[in-house]
């Protein structure tokens, strides 16, 4: 993937833990993204203490750098790319100071850059569908409002979100028949079960259904058994990915989430 480099031109919190980051600049001329409403870039963020900044090649750093001052990398789904005005948003989940990229966008301001690679993508709603799924958290809000965007009218759209409350919702737009229910964490050990027992609770419609399920680990592993064994929806019907996993760092998550999704895909083959 090709390396680029945004500016900061602009910074918005749209709930308590979502920050919204716009990028602009010279850094991002001949950048392209594809149809796909999934599309993804891998930001490359410095270490504290590393000798470079600014706009660096991930690459060259790696050859001139002793591994533990290697960028720490993070991939983010576009939220938006304004191919006119050279604009790229980008939404960043911020839980304080856990993390690296989440207290990055926190602190961000303008001028400052980010350095990123891509862009890639997999998933874009099949308009030959008969309807939609969409299933997610914070993680994947940004995937699921892009897609909402591109369907069109007449389209069924059936979105279950969960999150930490009302104030943690955000508008969604979408010119198609849509079904929308947020769910709402509230500490207690069954939040786990949220999201699955809302789509085991679905009046199934008619039809052939496209499905993207895309969150916390545990949560899209349960979810997706349901829908493979119990719905038994088609698995090239899905898009399914655990982005993160609970009471896990993210480098922690990294480093098992190989084996993880191996074992998931296990359950149901």
């Amino acid at each position: 993937m090709p390396a680029w480099h945004g500016q900061v031109e602009s910074t918005e919190w749209l709930t308590p833990t979502l920050v919204r980051v716009v990028l602009g600049g010279p850094g991002l001329q001949g950048f392209a993204v594809p149809d796909d409403t999934d599309t993804y870039v891998n930001v490359a963020i410095p270490p504290a203490g590393a000798a470079y900044g600014g706009a660096f090649s991930p690459a060259e750093v790696k050859d001139a750098h002793p591994k533990e001052l290697w960028p720490v990398r993070r991939r983010y789904t576009v939220r938006g790319w304004d191919a006119a005005a050279g604009l790229l948003t980008l939404d960043f989940v911020v839980h304080g100071d856990q993390g690296v990229a989440g207290p990055w966008a926190a602190r961000a301001a303008a001028g400052d850059v980010l350095v990123f690679e891509g862009p890639g993508s997999g998933y874009c709603p099949d308009p030959e569908a008969d309807w939609h799924l969409l299933v997610g958290d914070e993680s994947a809000l940004p995937a699921i409002a892009a897609s909402l965007e591109a369907m069109p009218a007449g389209t069924r759209a059936v979105v279950r979100l969960v999150c930490d409350g009302p104030e943690h919702e955000v508008p969604l737009a979408c010119a198609g028949d849509l079904d929308l229910g947020w769910l709402h964490r509230t500490g207690a050990v069954d939040d786990v079960d949220l999201l699955a027992d809302a789509v085991a609770d679905l009046d199934w419609p008619a039809g052939r259904v496209q499905a993207f399920v895309h969150g916390e680990a545990g949560e899209i592993r349960a979810i997706r058994r349901h829908l493979l064994a119990d719905r038994r929806l088609d698995r090239s019907s899905m898009s399914c990915s655990p982005y993160w996993r609970r009471e896990t760092t993210d480098e922690a998550w990294r480093a098992v989430k190989r084996d993880f999704v191996a074992e998931m895909e296990a359950d149901v083959a």
